[in-house]
């Protein structure tokens, strides 16, 4: 170990990384709790329309805002100010959503909740890019990925257990309430707790110097890495900078009236994350098995595996990440999801239909299962945490909030697509076809990575070229 890391404050950069990957644990809750809770809203807003796609959807429009606005606002206010107000709003959106009496409030509470995940989402991987060392730095950022799932995961037990409870998500709960609200109210605790633990924590001293707090960055950076790198990290900070003689801003992403080539590479990263149809899998879960025609609990159960799956891919992909790097990830996983979603295509274009229409997989059953798990770990292992560790170190410093901000917007906007598409795609072109175009989609993202995307392994932040 070299002299510098003996110095570092390990403990304190591992719980500062560990709070701002609460947002992300937010992320997955909010995103997976509304699947328990279609019946109440149907039944108390007397609504087929607030069903689960439109309320997926709602939420996912204010993420893009959300994700969009973070850039600016995070160079205005702080990485550390965003990931508060994300906060409040994580609370707000708890609140709202379980006491809404109109679906148009419903949906807007939803939306604040979104705005607070699209925040979330883009500003936590870069805070925890600028507090972290380079040695360790892709580790660090990848328990975003594990802190969704994992969000996700705590949101569907939690469903389950309460609607036990109580005989069903519609039956009256504590304090005569319907159990879906409760739903709901559950998230009030970690978004407290994310509010709390945030107040803790110092600013990201790369924001401090180019805000001019040179002294307050100083003893941050002492704080995190000893006095001798801190002076030494400062420095560096300070020379990338300085060819700047101005604030950051989005016309910054721009030079001699085009577009950085780096803002085209995050923004394709981001777009590919979900052209391949992973939140397919996270979204229409239950739809997709039943519809080849496994029951409902068993449906449940594949989602648990799906899980479980995810989850073990990612603590891979923290162990060997600062090894191996990012891009030999991001083509594993490509060309892994490429064979696998084939497979699919194969399996659903060789089934017989059912009269309900529901596809009959006979034999192939479990090769379709094993194949689908097999995706859902080559893509956490690759896609779902790399994508985000690579946007939160790849921009230079000047540009970092920015090009997060399009990147992330650009991300969401690709969710909102796949999502609203894919149950279109299954009444028209069909299961098989629809996951040929994510497989096509994987493909081209092998030639992405290989042509457009450079590593960042053990690069400092301030060698980042734009």
């Amino acid at each position: 170990m070299n002299n510098h890391s003996q110095k570092e404050n390990l403990l304190f950069i591992i719980i500062i990384s560990t709070v701002a990957t609460i947002g992300g644990f937010l992320f997955g809750f909010d995103s997976g709790v509304i699947n328990g809770t279609v019946d109440g809203l149907t039944m108390a807003f007397k609504s087929e329309s607030i069903g689960q796609g439109f309320n997926v959807a709602s939420m996912l429009l204010g993420c893009a805002v959300g994700a969009f606005a973070a850039g600016t606002l995070a160079d205005w206010l702080g990485r550390k100010g965003l990931l508060i107000i994300a906060a409040i709003f994580f609370v707000l959106s708890a609140w709202g959503s379980g006491i809404a009496l109109s679906s148009a409030e419903f949906i807007f509470y939803r939306i604040i909740g979104g705005l607070a995940v699209g925040a979330a989402s883009v500003m936590a991987p870069a805070y925890i890019s600028e507090i972290a060392p380079a040695r360790m730095r892709g580790r660090l950022a990848t328990i975003q990925q594990i802190a969704i799932i994992f969000g996700l995961f705590c949101a569907f037990i939690s469903n389950y257990l309460l609607a036990k409870t109580a005989g069903g998500s519609t039956e009256p709960f504590w304090l005569g309430y319907q159990t879906w609200r409760w739903m709901f109210w559950i998230e009030l605790l970690p978004a407290a707790i994310f509010f709390l633990s945030l107040l803790a924590i110092p600013e990201s001293p790369r924001f401090l110097v180019i805000k001019g707090k040179r002294e307050k960055a100083l003893a941050t950076l002492t704080k995190l890495y000893g006095a001798n790198q801190a002076k030494l990290t400062l420095g560096e900070i300070e020379q990338s900078i300085a060819t700047e003689n101005h604030q950051p801003k989005l016309s910054d992403l721009a030079t001699g009236g085009k577009v950085r080539t780096i803002v085209w590479v995050g923004i394709g990263l981001a777009m590919f994350q979900q052209l391949v149809g992973i939140n397919v899998v996270f979204y229409y879960g239950a739809v997709l098995w039943q519809a080849v025609g496994f029951s409902e609990s068993d449906s449940l159960m594949i989602n648990v595996i799906v899980g479980a799956v995810s989850i073990i891919a990612c603590v891979i992909t923290i162990s060997l990440i600062d090894k191996l790097g990012r891009r030999p990830f991001l083509i594993i996983g490509s060309i892994g999801m490429s064979i696998t979603l084939l497979t699919l295509v194969w399996v659903f274009a060789n089934a017989d239909v059912a009269e309900n229409g529901n596809l009959v997989l006979g034999e192939n059953g479990t090769l379709a299962l094993v194949a689908a798990n097999a995706y859902v770990f080559f893509f956490n292992l690759s896609w779902g945490p790399v994508m985000w560790v690579l946007l939160g170190e790849m921009f230079p410093n000047q540009i970092r909030g920015s090009g997060l901000a399009v990147a992330g917007f650009a991300q969401w906007i690709a969710n909102f697509a796949i999502t609203m598409t894919f149950p279109i795609m299954l009444t028209t072109i069909g299961l098989a076809s629809a996951y040929g175009f994510y497989a096509v989609c994987a493909f081209l993202s092998v030639i992405f990575v290989i042509k457009m995307v450079k590593e960042t392994k053990g690069k400092t932040l301030e060698s980042m070229q734009g």
